[in-house]
């Protein structure tokens, strides 16, 4: 449990907590998840909540709840200090409901809002806030709002960089795999630097990391493991490489023949010197929403979303308890660059209120043309700001 923290204790707290909700991923469908844009919110509600409550979001956040808020300020600091990312913090509460000054004072400032108590208009106005915060990526709010609703706090998180080196659109035909003879839309592109890919030994097995950098100090490194291996196993290790846990090789020290999964190193003859890294990745936009509440390991959301007693006492008088938390989340990788966008919502409610729902020059070659999963990671402090799963590809339609 981290007191008060270092920018790198943070840092691995907000990690551990994707780690965790990408372990449960099994990798069945695409799926996209921003842990980033959930940790800032459960750290503001874990400075307020007591009980059981308290404890389950304090091992959730990874951080003393007494110094959470203050926690929460500096992740959404590294956050901004990015400039190819965003973060935005909304708060908006149901009118006569009273909020104590000390929980608010530790919330940036210009973020209020009130519910006025008519549905239609409180989503209008939610749902402008989401379309507005992430330049219309996610254009609605992923919670409801009723006229139970007490209070919504919500974040907004999106990415923006474009590649340093770009790719070329192409379609091509897997040979091999569960892709296999179908026309899929790639992206190809060759420069002289075989250190951006990685193959590591883990306990998932051999993975391979590719890293592309974007302006802005993002990167996003792809990760391709054993065919064997489930989503939630090689998105895991892949943030265990990035932090330096699983032992890697790079590109530029690979041995000939077949270095690691989707890896080939062969030699040939070139006009110009410095080794080769030819790459092949799938194009891919991918979209998903999230009910945080089915993961409530995870999160630290199985007591305070028991509407039988308040939770969050530090928030004010009125006794709440969270009846929605949920995300939604795209991304897309194109020839040019890559955007992501993540809004996350914590609708809650008077206690008891309502029920919770029952449900010679070396040649290296990478190819990903099977189901492979993305980190995108700010560089300065490794920061993983989005993650997920590529289960199936675009089609090519020249």
């Amino acid at each position: 449990m981290v007191l008060g923290g270092s920018q790198g204790e943070l840092v691995a707290a907000v990690n551990a907590l994707t780690a965790r909700w990408a372990a449960a991923c099994s990798g069945e469908s695409s799926t996209v998840l921003a842990g980033a844009g959930v940790w800032p919110l459960l750290a503001y509600l874990a400075s307020a909540a007591d009980g059981p409550g308290r404890e389950e979001l304090e091992r959730a956040v990874g951080v003393d709840a007494a110094g959470a808020a203050r926690a929460a300020g500096e992740v959404l600091a590294i956050l901004d200090g990015s400039p190819a990312v965003h973060a935005a913090l909304g708060l908006w509460t149901g009118r006569g409901l009273p909020l104590r000054p000390s929980w608010t004072a530790a919330l940036p400032e210009h973020l209020r809002g009130e519910l006025t108590g008519v549905p239609e208009d409180d989503r209008a106005a939610l749902d402008a806030w989401a379309a507005d915060r992430t330049g219309g990526l996610i254009r609605a709010l992923p919670v409801s709002v009723t006229g139970d609703t007490r209070l919504v706090l919500a974040g907004a998180l999106t990415v923006r960089t474009a590649w340093r080196h770009p790719f070329l659109d192409e379609g091509a035909e897997p040979a091999a795999g569960p892709w296999a003879g179908r026309r899929v839309a790639v992206l190809r592109r060759t420069t002289r630097t075989p250190g951006r890919v990685r193959v590591a030994g883990t306990p998932a097995g051999p993975l391979t990391a590719l890293r592309v950098e974007g302006d802005g100090e993002v990167d996003v490194h792809l990760l391709l493991g054993e065919e064997s291996r489930t989503a939630g196993e090689i998105l895991t290790a892949g943030i265990g490489v990035l932090t330096g846990r699983h032992p890697a090789v790079d590109g530029d020290a690979l041995a000939e023949g077949d270095a690691g999964p989707g890896v080939t190193v062969s030699s040939e003859r070139s006009h110009e010197p410095g080794d080769l890294l030819a790459v092949t990745v799938p194009r891919f936009t991918v979209a998903s929403s999230h009910d945080l509440t089915a993961l409530p390991e995870v999160f630290g959301l199985a007591a305070v979303t028991d509407t039988g007693r308040g939770h969050f006492p530090g928030i004010g008088d009125e006794p709440l308890a969270v009846g929605q938390a949920r995300q939604d989340a795209v991304a897309t990788f194109s020839a040019t660059g890559f955007e992501a966008a993540a809004v996350t919502a914590f609708g809650m409610v008077t206690a008891a209120a309502v029920t919770r729902p029952a449900h010679r020059v070396r040649r290296v070659e990478v190819d990903l043309t099977r189901p492979f999963g993305f980190l995108a990671v700010d560089r300065a402090s490794g920061l993983v700001l989005a993650a997920g799963w590529v289960a199936e590809p675009e089609a090519w339609n020249p």
